[in-house]
């Protein structure tokens, strides 16, 4: 897994850890469907259940009868089994398969899986007054005894008005969920954004599908990409399609997705609540439908390539190898779009992410969407203008990396533990294990390919926090560890979220697909940079020649003669993460990457780097003045040996009020220059 997912998830889990020492009843915590919610809640809880909160119980709450609730259940006991939460002790609470006449919950577990349609009118659970026995028991009249009962709601968007009777025996209530309900006041303490997961490749990015486009469009293009998924990812795809509810969804079956089906060779299934009503033409229909059509089609070699559902899947089940939707319904719910696109938006590779080519994790993190419509924050796409080879050949941007300790002249690991002695008093290895689950892949895979045999695992876990401050050490001084990476330019695609800030330019390396040239930018500070470097290209045109009308010159009109080298225009453009591959490497509690905001090519041949910035409170990416200080520091320093490794030109301008301050990186050397100072800069030789 790459190290700037575990940071992220982390991070999250760090920050709800803290919400809890808070006076705050109920806490929301909200994370994109496909970051690991799971995983963080099962971290989240172990952290919570230290020794000196051993008194601490865990309730959490999920949706339906069974299905999410045994999920959660075998979740938690894998992980506990593996070492990676060991204060857990999991109890999945069930009143179907009992024969008991008298239901009972046992009271020496921490954790306690509830499915919550259990716990409702006429059920064994309330009737019989098992569950108002359960927390009587762990309160009694002893304070001294009292448990501090903690509520996890899982996809707490959806009410669960029965628990709530209960709310007064929680000392606290943590909802979990990818889309809490805002209108009931469920507005996040602690947050994945959706734009981060995705930055950080946790979850896929979204491609959408024209309006115009069928069913038999989002075919042809699963049937495009599925030998590549196969052969490059080692995972059989799957197209999901959503159709609407009773009667309608017949009309759908009979005159729309089945006959668009029929004409292929693949294999597809139909899922519904009712078992009776699935069918499939798999060779899985010789077993009976149900659970068991349900597990095999969610595995990554799974055969069937097409899956109808009606709501089913967006009710907790998982199958990250679904990459691409086609909504038929029109659900009126952004809620239920968000939880249905979730399906797809799955890292089918994410703990080996980084082992896999180029190619292959350009694939694992794409997924296609075709009939929804997000009509707060619509999504464009763009790409290259109308040569994009031109623009490739005659923009190249030189992208650094941070070496491993294992890189390092004069460390190896081996040598390093020769004169260290195993502990008489040996730490547990569960805290061992722990603590190398936190520690930079690097050293991690340093530990893996030392550990031999179980002593040498044991001798390498005891050193493990001195080498990961080696290998931090390290990583931290840039004119050691930072090397250049890759020379790359603008992906050919690319898309962006309306985000407002609005520019119209149509002499930069961008298009959008739609031909209209109005595009928006993350804050105030972007569309006011963007309007400056709007400014110096056109004034220093040679010659008035634009992108747009490229088909009416020669690409040497563009980007400069070949007798002459003159050049006619700056090239330039918002460096937009999705497909991006412009990134320079930093350390930051982990090795994080900086993808700067815009890239110029001025007409001296001088590439020039800028990541903006905002002190203005107003502006929607303002900076946290203890977050902003460490970070920008960071950059500072990485920038600053990028510019000496590459000799590119790396800025950081900062907008405070309505004055820039530009923190200018040249051949390894920082200076502050103004906005006039700037612009003559790149405007002369």
């Amino acid at each position: 897994m790459l190290q700037e997912i575990i940071n992220q998830q982390h991070e999250a889990v760090s920050a709800l850890v803290e919400e809890l020492k808070t006076t705050k009843k109920e806490i929301i915590f909200k994370a994109p469907t496909g970051s690991g919610k799971t995983y963080m809640m099962a971290d989240f809880m172990n952290r919570a259940l230290s020794k000196a909160h051993s008194n601490r119980i865990f309730i959490v709450s999920t949706l339906s009868k069974s299905g999410l609730a045994q999920q959660n259940y075998e979740k938690f006991m894998d992980y506990k089994d593996k070492g990676y939460f060991p204060a857990l002790n999991p109890y999945l609470i069930n009143s179907e398969n009992t024969n008991e006449e008298r239901l009972y919950i046992p009271t020496d577990y921490n954790v306690y899986v509830l499915p919550r349609d259990l716990y409702k009118k006429d059920s064994r659970l309330k009737q019989q007054g098992a569950m108002a026995a359960f927390l009587h028991e762990l309160t009694p009249k002893d304070a001294l005894k009292n448990k501090e009962i903690i509520l996890i709601r899982d996809e707490c968007h959806v009410a669960t008005n029965n628990l709530d009777e209960l709310s007064d025996n929680f000392q606290k209530i943590i909802n979990f969920s990818a889309t809490p309900k805002l209108s009931r006041g469920q507005h996040p303490d602690v947050e994945i954004k959706v734009e981060d997961a995705v930055n950080s490749k946790l979850i896929k990015a979204i491609e959408w599908g024209d309006d115009e486009d069928t069913v038999e469009d989002a075919i042809a293009k699963f049937e495009e990409i599925k030998e590549d998924y196969r052969n490059l990812l080692g995972v059989n795809p799957c197209l999901i399609i959503q159709i609407s509810n009773k009667d309608k969804a017949e009309e759908e079956l009979s005159n729309v997705i089945m006959p668009a089906i029929n004409k292929t060779a693949l294999k597809w299934m139909k899922i519904t609540h009712e078992h009776k009503d699935d069918d499939t033409n798999d060779k899985v229909k010789t077993l009976p439908p149900g659970e068991q059509w349900r597990d095999y089609a969610k595995t990554n070699n799974a055969e069937i390539d097409i899956i109808i559902f009606k709501m089913v899947i967006s009710e907790g089940w998982d199958i990250p190898r679904a990459c691409m939707l086609y909504q038929v319904r029109d659900t009126k719910s952004k809620q239920l779009d968000e939880q249905v696109m979730g399906r797809v938006r799955r890292n089918p590779r994410l703990l080996d992410f980084e082992t896999l080519s180029e190619d292959a994790q350009e694939l694992a993190v794409k997924a296609w969407i075709w009939g929804i419509k997000d009509d707060k924050t619509p999504a464009f796409g763009v790409k290259l203008h109308d040569n994009p080879v031109d623009t490739i050949d005659n923009i190249r941007i030189k992208t650094t990396r941070l070496k491993s300790l294992t890189e390092k002249n004069d460390f190896n690991l081996t040598g390093y533990l020769a004169d260290k002695e195993l502990s008489n008093r040996p730490t547990s290895i569960f805290d061992l294990a722990r603590k190398i689950e936190y520690v930079d892949n690097d050293v991690k895979n340093m530990v893996y390919e030392y550990a031999t045999d179980y002593s040498k695992w044991w001798l390498v876990a005891e050193n493990i926090t001195e080498i990961a401050a080696k290998n931090r050490d390290y990583k931290c001084d840039y004119t050691q560890s930072m090397e250049i990476n890759t020379d790359v330019s603008f992906p050919i695609t690319s898309y962006y979220t309306d985000n407002g800030h609005y520019q119209r330019i149509n002499d930069w390396v961008w298009e959008r697909k739609d031909g209209i040239d109005r595009f928006s930018f993350d804050s105030d500070a972007e569309s006011e940079w963007v309007a400056m470097l709007i400014d110096i290209s056109r004034r220093n045109a040679v010659k008035p020649v634009t992108i747009r009308n490229m088909k009416k010159n020669k690409p040497a009109d563009l980007f400069g003669d070949a007798d002459t080298d003159e050049k006619t225009i700056f090239l330039w453009g918002k460096n937009y993460i999705p497909n991006s591959a412009i990134k320079f490497e930093y350390y930051l509690d982990g090795v994080h990457a900086s993808y700067p905001d815009f890239v110029m090519k001025d007409r001296f041949g001088r590439v020039h780097i800028f990541e903006v910035k905002s002190l203005n409170t107003s502006n929607q990416q303002a900076i946290d003045s203890d977050q902003y200080e460490v970070k920008i520091n960071e950059l500072r320093k990485c920038y600053k040996q990028a510019s000496a490794l590459t000799g590119q030109f790396f800025y950081i301008p900062i907008l405070s009020g309505e004055t820039w301050k530009i923190h200018r990186y040249q051949n390894g050397i920082e200076d502050i220059i103004t906005e006039e100072t700037f612009k003559k800069a790149v405007q002369t030789e």
